[in-house]
């Protein structure tokens, strides 16, 4: 019969223990959770949402098997200056954005920070339009403030 992977036994607590602790390094979400990952790397510095200026109308292929222009908007974020490219959701969502209004952009929701479905390397996602929601005023309840 080969040995035991783990120790057994009244005094194999610690070693236990000191073995969980360097397995954890396997995971992921422990791991990118305690090297502080998405603070260091996301353009948005670990907060929900943030705001930007539109710099740019861009239009992005999505990837195959889907032939389609999926509307975008390039946006410098207020807080570091960065720029990003983001997703303009709905039916119609882009023709209420112009250049330089504000807009505060979100997370679109992919696995580990990362993309969704079928849009090629862009993470975030327009919700509001110079302080309206951006379905607000799609559905007609609210107007778009002009700047």
């Amino acid at each position: 019969m080969p040995g035991k992977k783990s120790p057994v036994g009244l005094f194999a607590a610690r070693r236990l223990k000191e073995k969980r602790r360097r397995f954890r390094w396997n995971d992921v979400t422990y791991k990118r959770k305690i090297l502080k990952i998405a603070e260091k790397y996301d353009p948005l510095e670990g907060a929900p949402m943030a705001r930007g200026i539109v710099l740019e109308k861009v239009g992005v292929e999505a990837r195959k098997p889907n032939a389609a222009v999926r509307k975008c908007v390039r946006v410098q974020l207020v807080k570091n200056g960065k720029v990003v490219t983001a997703f303009v959701p709905y039916d119609g969502g882009l023709n209420l954005i112009n250049e330089h209004d504000e807009v505060i952009i979100e997370r679109i929701g992919g696995p580990e920070g990362r993309s969704l479905g079928d849009i090629p390397g862009i993470r975030f996602k327009v919700t509001k339009v110079n302080g309206v929601s951006l379905i607000a005023i799609l559905r007609g309840k609210k107007q778009k403030p002009t700047r």
